[in-house]
């Protein structure tokens, strides 16, 4: 099942305070990203947001893992909190803070 634009729109809402996070449709799903980093997906109309040391802290005893989709590495499934633009946008700073930058692209071959 393919997410809802409208949740997607309400996750980039709940986000806002954060700068400046786009969407990107990737094979029917949604990747987030942040300063050119991906940070998160959003699969069928759930937030799962890379694991991070800091992330993995401030969730605490909100921390739950599994994958966006099958054979993937588990992420931080986000449930509780999405309310919650504030500490929402806090967990996305500490994510992305810690990220390695994207690498960069190989050029096309001619």
């Amino acid at each position: 099942m393919a997410s809802d634009q409208k949740f997607v729109a309400y996750i980039l809402d709940q986000l806002s305070t954060s700068g400046s996070v786009e969407a990107k449709k990737m094979f029917g799903e949604y990747g987030l990203y942040l300063d050119t980093k991906l940070f998160a997906l959003v699969c069928d109309n759930k937030l799962f947001i890379k694991p991070t040391p800091s992330g993995q802290a401030y969730l605490q005893t909100a921390l739950v893992e599994a994958p966006p989709f099958p054979g993937a590495k588990p992420c931080f499934l986000i449930e509780e909190g999405l309310d919650d633009r504030l500490w929402l946008s806090e967990l996305v700073r500490l994510t992305v803070r810690e990220l390695p930058p994207p690498k960069p692209k190989k050029p096309k071959p001619k």
